[in-house]
């Protein structure tokens, strides 16, 4: 993301205030980005493994995606919850383990992926975002902002001081608290910045798919060509 990142804030203590990305109705936000997306999967990052879930469930019933969960996932592997998992092995050992989960999702295509929050997690590691790229990936954040120009302000200075794995996301929502029964509503304005993202360039999901069939070798967005290797680095031009 850059200076012009999608940002969209929602003031829940509000609920007659309406900013005009998030205007639209739901049906037919759903059914637009849907085809824009052209079955492109999207991930789910930030600090609330809960709000991350409750998100992608929504975003599934809209578009007619498979909801999926990293941490039903790893606890259905590992056969006890993340947090006996990180007393006993470390959090290292459980973003390990998702990033291979990650790994196993990444060619899937009509998907929301809820993934893991806080440092457990795969998303908030940079180091570890190789597969998380062959989606869009929306920040869920939650904000102390007031207004929107203050939580633009607030994710600008995320980006500026590199301090947050999440900024590698494709775009950002930014929440002014949480509240479950406003979950279809951040969900709504997760589509709206969806689609002003691929609107503003209509070739990103062919991109995300020459990504995956490139073998998700962590070179976005500039894609490489065949047989460049991230283990050697190199300067070869991307593919325009």
């Amino acid at each position: 993301m850059d200076d012009d990142q999608l940002v969209v804030n929602l003031k829940k203590q509000d609920p007659d205030l309406k900013w005009p990305d998030i205007i639209e109705s739901w049906e037919s936000l759903a059914v637009g980005v849907m085809q824009l997306l052209k079955g492109t999967s999207i991930y789910l990052v930030g600090d609330s493994s809960e709000i991350n879930e409750k998100i992608a469930r929504e975003l599934a019933i809209g578009l007619g995606y498979t909801p999926l969960n990293t941490k039903e996932l790893l606890e259905t592997y590992a056969k006890q919850t993340i947090d006996s998992w990180v007393i006993a092995e470390g959090s290292d050992s459980v973003a390990t383990a998702e990033s291979a989960i990650l790994e196993s999702l990444s060619s899937h295509v009509r998907a929301v992926v809820a993934t893991l929050g806080g440092q457990h997690g795969a998303a908030g590691r940079a180091d570890k975002w190789r597969h998380l790229y062959a989606g869009f990936t929306v920040w869920l954040s939650r904000s102390e902002a007031t207004d929107e120009d203050s939580a633009k302000e607030e994710a600008k200075r995320n980006i500026q001081y590199g301090n947050q794995a999440y900024s590698n996301a494709d775009v950002v929502v930014k929440l002014g608290g949480w509240d479950p029964n406003y979950a279809k509503s951040v969900a709504q304005a997760s589509l709206s910045a969806l689609k002003q993202l691929i609107l503003s360039d209509k070739k990103l999901p062919g991109k995300k798919s020459l990504y995956i069939r490139m073998g998700c070798r962590g070179d976005w967005p500039n894609i490489k060509p065949p047989g460049w290797d991230p283990s050697t680095g190199g300067d070869a031009s991307p593919i325009s």
